[in-house]
């Protein structure tokens, strides 16, 4: 593969859902591994790593839409809730 750009980087990110986070997570590292620390795409790459990691945890990388009041009753029992913003939080019983 040729050096990734942040193009590269948009188009494995850009469609990610919640169900198959980690596996564009996985892409990204290997596509950025054999960059220099200090790359600019290195750095946007490992930005976007961060959002895929939190993604894998919600339901939704919705970031300009308004929350859903965690007030609203049985809103803990509500998973599809969780943006990749702000997810819930992991289950330590898990």
């Amino acid at each position: 593969m040729s050096e990734p750009t942040v193009d590269d980087i948009d188009a494995l990110v850009g469609p990610a859902t919640p169900h198959f986070a980690f596996q564009i997570r996985a892409r990204v590292r290997e596509a950025i591994a054999d960059l220099p620390e200090d790359s600019p795409v290195r750095v946007y790459g490992d930005r976007q790593m961060e959002l895929l990691e939190r993604l894998g945890f919600a339901s939704t990388k919705a970031e300009n839409s308004e929350p859903e009041s965690r007030d609203r009753i049985g809103w803990e029992t509500i998973p599809s809730a969780a943006t990749a913003a702000n997810p819930l939080p992991r289950r330590i019983d898990e």
